[in-house]
């Protein structure tokens, strides 16, 4: 199923949560935290300004991402997680 992002929201892909803590314990289910770690996998045309122009989006499909742990709305698409998300919501590029 192809999507494709309105305005300035992007497509994001979850990283899985850690299951295992640096000391080497086992997490269960209910205490993973959720992810805040994903890829780019759609990016929608960019935000519409004032002038009626649409100012360019600074991420790109493929970048690894964090964003703000309560933002976007989880979506399931074809059995995988995703986030969409605003472009401002994004915290950091992993580079």
């Amino acid at each position: 199923m192809a999507v494709k992002p309105l305005d300035d929201r992007i497509l994001v892909k979850q990283c899985d949560a850690e299951v295992v803590t640096a000391g080497g314990i086992v997490l269960p289910d209910s205490a993973q935290e959720k992810p805040q770690r994903g890829v780019v996998t759609a990016i929608g045309p960019g935000k519409l300004l004032d002038s009626g122009e649409r100012a360019k989006p600074c991420l790109k499909k493929g970048d690894e991402i964090f964003y703000a742990k309560y933002s976007g709305s989880e979506v399931k698409i074809d059995d995988e997680d995703y986030v969409i998300l605003r472009e401002s919501d994004v915290l950091a590029i992993l580079a």
